[in-house]
């Protein structure tokens, strides 16, 4: 008896975020970010860094389900997958020489003490929308680009890879992949 409702509510959640129900997503997003977030600002990371990275291992986690790529079997292993997808996400960035450049200049301004910005808005109201927000953005970007990041985060295709069925060279896609991930920015952050 047991045993059927634990596979019962494991459904239940799988069908949720098929669905994209707001509440199971908004619940599964504000119960792991702060994970993520202590990850990635106890291994030279930011806020904002973290918030970008969350970003981008939710939406691969969405997209996994929704693909039946990833057959969760308790709400544990969702949050442990996700926070999975999130640490290799910020070890990438941290193996960069892009974040490797930039380093050596990030570093020189810890020196200064800064009190953070509190603009008196809700961080959890503030993350619940944002997740909205990257959602409705997602789906309003050109198909180009939707194309090009679902190949690269949901697909898990190398660069290489994704260079040679767009028949470009891989600096060009990189650049072009970093340009899609500017305007899903800035399409969401116009929602909010």
């Amino acid at each position: 008896m047991r045993e059927a409702y634990k596979i019962h509510q494991k459904l239940q959640v799988i069908d949720a975020i098929k669905n994209n129900d707001s509440s199971t997503l908004k619940s599964i997003y504000t119960k792991n970010y702060p994970k993520v977030e202590i990850l990635v600002l106890k291994n030279n990371g930011t806020k904002e860094h973290a918030k970008d990275i969350y970003q981008e291992a939710f939406l691969a986690l969405w997209q996994n389900i929704k693909q039946d790529k990833f057959v969760p079997a308790t709400e544990s292993s969702i949050n442990g997958y996700l926070y999975t997808i999130a640490k290799n996400k910020w070890m990438d960035v941290l193996r960069s020489k892009g974040y490797k450049k930039t380093i050596v200049a990030s570093q020189l301004q810890h020196f200064e003490i800064k009190d953070e910005e509190d603009n008196g808005i809700d961080d959890d109201i503030l993350k619940d929308k944002r997740l909205e927000d990257v959602m409705l953005a997602f789906k309003n970007l050109g198909e180009a680009c939707r194309s090009l990041l679902r190949m690269f985060y949901f697909e898990k295709k190398s660069m290489n890879l994704i260079a040679e069925e767009l028949s470009l060279d891989s600096a060009s896609t990189r650049n072009k992949k970093y340009r899609c991930m500017q305007k899903l920015k800035q399409i969401a952050l116009k929602n909010s």
